[in-house]
């Protein structure tokens, strides 16, 4: 197979999931494992997703609206966009996928922070391009100094998670379009926006900044805050000609039926949403005080997780230690930081646990 699959595509590690709970529980002989490794809902999906998912099902057998216009349309309601400049996609990880094969080449170049988000890498490896991965400063956030200078003539897309992924770390808007403004014209800035709802701080408002030039893409999902995480459903934010570009290269149909219908009931959902943030951010602050007290150090975060560097205790070690106590958090060696954890919001009960396992584990 080596004469048949190219290098670039050899060279790619495998992407490394957070645990499910299931494979856990079988390898270990446990039962009633909490998880707080994949950023997901501790409070499950939104009710009213659930209720139209319900509704839909003896209609599964016809496609899907292969535009996703009733998604597109409460959208456009809820939050102003033009509807010419959203795109419908399965998950955020399909806009990655297919603007790497849109924009990138051999010869060509993607600029992004490392650690991040891993499938920024791994797609732009896919489409042949050089992937070049700058480190973050020392508070774990995208320095963007040393981002601007590694962009080239050759660079086709710069890849931003705001808030970033692992660290919590945040950039404002006002920082992001200064960035913007200074690329090359034949440079995309992509913003991946997973966790942008549960920031406590001010949230960028990218309306008018895509009726511009048109080298903005915005990526958000309905995985974290409404809970949809199984279904895939995310949409995107970038100027009416590049959606479509997007629109001619990404698959037919690929949003489907039941995750079309459930982030339409999601998105009129206040009252899940506001449970949620209550949730995450309650949690979040007994998380910063806790980890404190057992002598670790927390970073900020606007995200719905937080990352404890571990006072030199290796992540590896300290996970396994937590989950022989009844919790799955997220070692942060697959990320390029064997001294830290990561661990997301949880219910009271969760968000206890979690700090019982881990106080344990240090022997604190």
């Amino acid at each position: 197979m080596s004469k048949i699959i190219p290098d670039h595509i050899q060279n790619i590690s495998p992407y490394v999931p957070g645990r499910l709970i299931e494979e856990v529980e079988r390898e270990l002989g446990l039962t009633g494992l909490i998880k707080l490794a994949s950023n997901e809902n501790s409070l499950g999906s939104s009710p009213l997703a659930l209720a139209a998912m319900a509704e839909y099902l003896p209609r599964i057998h016809r496609y899907a609206d292969a535009d996703s216009r009733s998604l597109k349309k409460a959208l456009t309601d809820k939050f102003g966009f033009d509807p010419l400049t959203l795109v419908a996609g399965n998950g955020s990880s399909e806009f990655i996928l297919v603007l790497a094969h849109i924009l990138l080449g051999s010869g060509l170049k993607a600029v992004m922070s490392k650690p991040s988000f891993t499938l920024y890498a791994k797609n732009a490896q896919a489409a042949g391009a050089e992937v070049v991965e700058i480190p973050l400063t020392k508070e774990y956030g995208h320095n963007l100094s040393a981002l601007a200078q590694a962009i080239d003539d050759h660079t086709r897309l710069v890849i931003l998670d705001n808030p970033l992924n692992p660290t919590g770390a945040w950039l404002t808007a006002e920082d992001i379009m200064a960035f913007h403004r200074s690329l090359p014209e034949s440079t995309v800035l992509v913003v991946d926006e997973a966790y942008v709802e549960f920031a406590r701080r001010k949230r960028p408002d990218w309306r008018e900044a895509l009726i511009s030039p048109g080298r903005l893409v915005v990526m958000r999902t309905f995985s974290k805050l409404y809970g949809l995480a199984g279904l895939r459903a995310a949409y995107a934010l970038m100027s009416p000609e590049l959606a479509q570009a997007v629109n001619k290269a990404r698959q037919p149909f690929n949003l489907n039926l039941l995750a079309q219908v459930a982030a339409v009931a999601a998105l009129a959902d206040d009252d899940f949403v506001e449970k949620t943030l209550r949730m995450t951010w309650r949690c979040l602050d007994f998380y910063q005080a806790e980890t404190l007290r057992l002598g670790l150090k927390p970073s900020p975060t606007e995200a719905n997780f937080i990352m404890v560097d571990l006072a030199g205790r290796l992540a590896d070690q300290v996970y396994q230690e937590v989950v022989q106590r009844g919790v799955i958090t997220r070692s942060l060696t697959s990320f390029g930081l064997p001294y830290h954890l990561r661990f997301n919001a949880g219910t009271e009960r969760e968000g206890q646990a979690l700090i019982q396992a881990l106080q344990q584990a240090l022997g604190a």
